[in-house]
């Protein structure tokens, strides 16, 4: 295509359009990305293998010895880590998104949707959509593999708002990873920067152990570690406890994160040349 009809198409492109069309473009892409996977179901094993790994890692090489610090033996790390886990489900996901779109840009797929007339969000929200449901199937299988280790619900209500607390939390942390997928060069680039990023948070939080015996400065850390915010309302939903402070540490992370990013995502998706 010539500068001139790229310009035309861009110029067609961002005409403002409806919410009904938005909506409508939306569900077309959300279609298109899951058809996509259903042409390359590797693209799931993320989201099968992830759970199941890290679940029966840390259960039966971590649980004895952390079980004994809470109190208990491996059964009661298994009560332990299990919301842990969910938490880590949508920040696992969050980090594929950035990879895929960060692939779709450089094979060309992105440079043809913005040169159709489609509103720049749609792209973005349907991306986002179709991680969420991967995110729930990859929460489906780490919740079979915790009843199969062991894990006793408590309350099935709280469980559920477990995940829809880790739904909302991981999609603030997409448009992070949507925005670098836009400005990184690579799906390599993107995936170092989340692996650099997201393993202090995950580490340095109370998802694996209790953050009592860690040294002063770690624990301050991890007080306002979004992750521990989020491990800690999804134990006293599920489990019992104290929920108000980390609820309200988690949606107000959320809702920051969103508010910052989105814009910031939607504006470096339209303006990348």
């Amino acid at each position: 295509m010539s500068s001139a009809t790229l310009s035309a198409a861009a110029a067609k492109a961002d005409t403002p359009i409806p919410v009904r069309a938005h909506l409508r473009h939306t569900g077309a892409l959300i279609r298109r990305n899951l058809l996509w996977i259903r042409q390359d179901p590797e693209s799931m094993f993320d989201a099968i293998l992830f759970p199941v790994v890290f679940t029966l890692l840390f259960v039966y090489v971590f649980g004895g010895s952390i079980g004994q610090s809470l109190g208990g033996g491996q059964d009661q790390y298994v009560q332990y880590v299990i919301p842990g886990l969910l938490a880590m489900m949508g920040m696992n996901m969050a980090q594929g998104v950035g990879t895929g779109f960060n692939t779709d840009f450089n094979s060309g797929v992105m440079d043809r949707f913005r040169s159709l007339p489609i509103g720049r969000g749609s792209v973005l929200f349907a991306k986002i959509a179709v991680e969420l449901l991967r995110m729930l199937f990859a929460t489906l299988v780490l919740l079979v593999v915790a009843l199969l280790v062991g894990y006793d619900v408590h309350s099935w209500s709280g469980l559920v708002a477990s995940v829809a607390l880790s739904a909302v939390f991981g999609s603030a942390l997409m448009w992070v990873f949507l925005t670098l997928g836009v400005v990184m060069k690579s799906a390599q680039s993107v995936q170092a920067m989340g692996f650099l990023v997201l393993m202090p948070l995950q580490f340095g939080s109370s998802i694996f152990a209790p953050t009592a015996s860690m040294p002063g400065w770690l624990q301050a850390f991890t007080d306002y570690n979004p992750l521990s915010a989020l491990a800690d309302s999804a134990r006293g939903l599920m489990e019992g406890g104290a929920v108000a402070r980390p609820l309200w540490v988690t949606l107000i992370w959320s809702v920051g994160l969103t508010a910052i990013m989105a814009p910031v995502a939607v504006h470096k998706f339209r303006t990348k040349s």
